[in-house]
């Protein structure tokens, strides 16, 4: 009798059986993010105080050069607060695609040995960030406590604003990580794609100096909804509910794309990697 032949075919995950399997494995994901801090801090002077010293660092030229030279307008607020209120959300956004751009190839080791949600990779490049976020953020109460500026319950609006942001960051480093597996080149486009976002995204100026006739193109930039809702909030100005709404959509499309992208190529990492 002829031996019996086995075969192993992937199987089909719904969203929920996804999310179930990400709950089972966080435990690895805590890991995953802690083993990413360890990494990025180790043999450092500051250690984990380069996520406050990098976008304080980065607000303190642009406000020299944009704020006093150029003297780009910034809604008469004071120009730092202002700057660091768009660079919080940018340096989250940046850092997690960059970080995303190397995931996948940096944990080839991890993926061909065992087997865990393929997805996790990219959210413990977000998760790292996060909290590099979250500290940056206290960096800009103190910045707004220097300024006196009112601190109210208004800034609760930030949950929210900070999870389509993550949203924002998990579908675009997705995509972008599954990408980089096949096609290598990715991997040196996309801190060129970044740069050149950064400056599609009104981190250094306001929206309002951009022509009313290009400002629709401007909204389709998902950054550009969250950043300028964002500064909104943290300078207590009027929130516009449809651009925040728009940036959600949008926010949401992407994640969406960026993870289905990323399942349906996370089946083959282990052989081309």
């Amino acid at each position: 009798m002829a031996d019996e032949i086995t075969i192993i075919r992937p199987v089909r995950v719904g969203l929920w059986r996804e999310f179930k399997e990400l709950l089972r494995y966080r435990e690895l994901g805590y890991f995953l993010v802690w083993r990413d801090l360890k990494i990025r801090y180790k043999q450092t002077v500051l250690g984990i105080g380069w996520a406050l010293l990098q976008p304080f660092l980065q607000m303190v030229v642009f406000s020299i050069f944009f704020g006093k030279l150029v003297k780009i307008p910034s809604d008469g607020v004071p120009y730092p607060v202002f700057v660091y209120a768009g660079l919080l959300p940018w340096t989250f956004f940046a850092n997690a695609v960059n970080a995303c751009n190397y995931a996948v190839i940096n944990n080839a080791g991890l993926i061909r040995k065992i087997y865990f949600p393929r997805l996790l990779i990219p959210l413990s490049a977000l998760g790292t960030g996060l909290i590099d976020f979250l500290l940056a953020f206290l960096m800009l109460l103190a910045i707004m406590i220097f300024y006196q500026m009112p601190l109210t319950i208004g800034l609760l609006w930030l949950i929210p604003l900070t999870a389509i942001l993550f949203l924002t960051g998990l579908g675009v480093g997705a995509l972008l990580a599954a990408a980089a597996v096949a096609y290598r080149d990715i991997r040196h486009l996309v801190p060129f794609l970044v740069q050149l976002w950064f400056f599609i995204t009104p981190v250094i100026y306001p929206a309002t100096i951009v022509a009313p006739r290009w400002r629709f193109l401007l909204n389709l930039n998902p950054m550009a909804g969250i950043v300028t809702e964002l500064r909104a909030i943290i300078l207590h100005k009027p929130i516009d509910f449809a651009g925040l709404y728009l940036a959600g959509a949008i926010g949401l499309l992407f994640c969406i794309c960026g993870v289905w992208f990323f399942n349906r190529k996370a089946r083959e990492f282990a052989d081309i990697i």
